[in-house]
This record gives C-alpha cells, structure tokens and sequence, in this order.
C-alpha cells in the first residue's frame, strides 16, 4: 500500500519494522538563515532520514536551469530526477517528507515528487515534533552515505501555472487563485522578501497555516472541505490555482484540497515572488 498524501507516525514506524523500500527526507529550513538548515539536520533528525534542501535539491541555480522564475524556481525535471538519484531515491520506494516548521517546507518536496510522476510520496502529520512525542528513533551528526540511484521521469501527476497562463486568465471565471501568505503580507500592509507589497488582483487569501490544528496536523477532511467550500464560495474549484510567495508554502493549500475530496489543483510555481519582478503585472493591496 503505498501512501500519497499523510502517512501518521505509527504508519511510518511499521513501514520501517517491515523493512519496506523507503526513504525519509527531512526538509526543515530557515529562509532567514538558509545555512541554518544544515545544522538542524545535524543537530536532530528522524533515524536514517537524507536532508533535502530547498536552496541545494528543491531549486533551479540558474535560469538555464529553470522552469520559472522566482526566489525558488523549480528546476527542469530531468535535474530533479538527477537529484534525487544522487540522494539514493529510486522509483519503487515510498518517499516520507517533513520538516520541524509547521509543514511550511517538507511540501516543496511532495509537490514536486508528484509533478515527477512519483506518486508514493506522504508527508509527515504532525512533522519532527509528532515523531519526537511518540518517542521515534532519533540521530545526529552526519547522515550516513547512501548509494546513487536512478529515478525515471513519469507523466507529470501534478499541474505547473506558469505566469503567462496566471496573467492571461487573470480574474476570470475559469481560474481561482488562492494566495497562502499570511494576511498582512497579502493585503499589502508588510513584505519582508519581495520587491513589491500587495497581491495579485482578484486572488483569496487562505494562509497555509489555516490547514493545521494545534497539534500541527491536519484537520479531519470534513473540516477541510467546509472551509475550501466556504472560501471558494461557489466558484469552480477545478479552476483554483494555489501559490505563496515563492511556491513552496502553498503546497499546504493543495494537499488541503485533496484531502477534502477536490480533484488536485494547480500550483503556480512563481507565485508572488515572480509576478512583483515581472514588470507590467497589476497588483491590488488590501
């Protein structure tokens, strides 16, 4: 049975005991401090987890590189499949995503296992913090080495908005946009990462920590589904495209979605941070 969305510590903990193929990826982050990641890696993680980081394994380094542009642009999906067979991952394993941020970053890397067409790929609920509470094996220092793999591209299972499209379908009936910053960034009042304050006309605002309980996990799907309801008001949620300020913490919003029983949305990749830098879009505060 392979896992494609959450997988909770007791699921973790006996795919582990069986011995099934599997690989853990700890993908915590600090986008004040991006060497900070490679300390927290060291300092505690889950038993045998490979760090995944944003900056090094989940962006494009060049626009050559790249897919879209942005703080964090997605790489092509042929350098994607190179990474993740130089971190050992092969197509017939079970990939667990988490970080320690509240789920802000680990679905950076779910996404784009979908978009890569693997689909056996779950995060954590409740992330490094469930794992510890339950008293899940820990370790520290350096990962030990893991041999290279080869991982085969599939069809895409997840759907890319490049800015092009967001822009000609802007305010629409047939596209939705859902911005997943907090409120003040989204109405305009602060923007401590990009150049321009504000948001993209006509999208809602639903931050990414919304989809959580206290506990840091997610909400039992009917809530979900009653909040998206609520939010979408009765606009098609096959159009809702899903971003944030760079694409990666939107993907809360979509894994939200699909746990609510909608068909998975799209995400724009770009997000904020590619439309406040390119020149001639609209912008709307408040």
């Amino acid at each position: 049975m392979a896992y494609t969305h959450l997988i909770t510590v007791p699921q973790l903990q006996a795919l582990q005991a069986g011995g099934a193929p599997l690989m853990v990826f700890d993908c915590s982050f600090d986008l004040a401090d991006p060497a900070k990641a490679d300390a927290l890696f060291a300092d505690k993680r889950i038993a045998g987890a490979r760090q995944a980081h944003l900056d090094r394994d989940l962006s494009a380094h060049s626009p050559a590189e790249a897919v879209n542009g942005g703080r964090h642009p997605l790489p092509k999906r042929e350098l994607f499949a190179q990474t993740l067979g130089r971190l050992g991952f092969g197509n017939g394993m079970q990939a667990v995503v988490y970080d320690r941020n509240g789920g802000n970053y680990c679905g950076r890397l779910w996404w784009m296992l979908k978009w890569a067409g693997h689909d056996a790929v779950a995060m954590l609920d409740g992330g490094l913090q469930a794992w510890e509470a339950a008293g899940g094996a820990i370790e520290s220092g350096p990962a030990r080495a893991t041999p290279a793999a080869i991982f085969a591209l599939r069809p895409a299972l997840r759907r890319l908005a490049l800015t092009d499209e967001v822009a000609a379908r802007l305010e629409q009936p047939a596209q939705t946009l859902i911005d997943a910053r907090g409120g003040p960034r989204y109405r305009g009042e602060v923007e401590p990462l990009d150049p321009v304050a504000g948001h993209i006309p006509g999208a809602l605002n639903r931050p990414f920590t919304d989809n959580f309980d206290a506990d840091g996990r997610f909400k039992p799907p009917a809530q979900l589904r009653a909040e998206f309801d609520r939010l979408l008001a009765g606009r098609d949620p096959a159009g809702v495209v899903h971003h944030c300020g760079s694409g990666v913490s939107a993907v809360p919003n979509v894994i939200a979605m699909e746990l609510a029983g909608y068909a998975p949305p799209a995400l724009y990749g770009g997000s904020w941070s590619e439309w406040s830098r390119t020149p001639g879009l609209p912008v709307a505060k408040g």
